[in-house]
């Protein structure tokens, strides 16, 4: 394949095929709950997307032009084929039909076969208001009498990555080789974590301890799996497993 060429069959708008998108209410919420995940991928050969939901203008912390920097940032070092940045509404994310219509526009486009949310029921309301509008609207994506200029395309499965709350996981990703990816695209984001050299209002996310709880988290997930770090996830349908013994490899009760 010669550089730059891209991978994957082309659709009729000439955008080549992803395979997973990851939608986040607000720019670092996919690097926080999943960035290695996508590094993952992303090393393993498949081409990921990512999609905010808005545009942050809500945050204590840094501005809507800040954000969009750092987000592109993050998404280089992630290694994201695109990144797509909405205007929901930050602070009250709207998911009406309009919005439900954004969405679906880019479930057709890009017609992935994955499609990663944030759960329907989080510490933050946008974060559930998220989860819901993606989850209809990978539905409504497969409706062949919803007309857009682009034909029906319903993914394979709308994964739940976790946030505030958590739940047992319906499976867990071993991100030991992303891991370092992970917190590069997390320092990205300078004007919203942890640095003793801001005078910026402090706030939950800013102070030291929370980026030692999202490492402490991911040795928990990951110790779960047999692994240094993992990322869990859950879905409302079971994966299938192929070869029961291989997943637990190394693992002993």
């Amino acid at each position: 394949m010669k550089k730059g060429a891209s991978r994957g069959p082309r659709i009729a708008n000439h955008e080549p095929r992803i395979d997973a998108i990851f939608f986040g209410a607000h720019a670092d919420d996919v690097e926080l709950s999943c960035g290695g995940t996508i590094a993952r991928f992303v090393k393993d050969g498949l081409r990921v997307g990512i999609v905010d939901l808005t545009r942050g203008e809500m945050g204590t912390r840094g501005t809507p032009q800040t954000r969009a920097r750092e987000s592109k940032a993050a998404a280089k070092i992630l290694g994201a084929s695109f990144r797509q940045q909405l205007d929901l509404g930050d602070g009250g994310l709207r998911i009406g039909r309009e919005e439900e219509l954004e969405i679906i526009g880019i479930v057709r486009r890009y017609r992935p076969a994955l499609i990663f949310g944030p759960l329907p029921d989080d510490r933050h309301p946008d974060h559930t208001r998220a989860g819901r509008l993606i989850t209809e609207a990978s539905f409504y994506a497969g409706l062949r009498k919803i007309e857009t200029d682009l034909p029906a395309h319903r993914p394979q499965v709308v994964i739940y990555y976790l946030q505030h709350y958590l739940l047992p996981p319906s499976f867990i990703v071993d991100v030991s080789e992303t891991w370092k990816t992970k917190m590069r695209a997390i320092d990205a984001y300078q004007s919203q974590f942890h640095d003793p050299r801001t005078k910026a209002p402090r706030t939950f996310i800013s102070e030291k301890g929370f980026l030692q709880m999202i490492e402490a988290r991911g040795r928990h997930f990951g110790a779960l799996i047999g692994a240094a770090f993992g990322e869990a996830f859950v879905t409302k349908q079971p994966p299938r497993i192929e070869d029961v013994v291989r997943a637990y490899s190394g693992r002993e009760v």
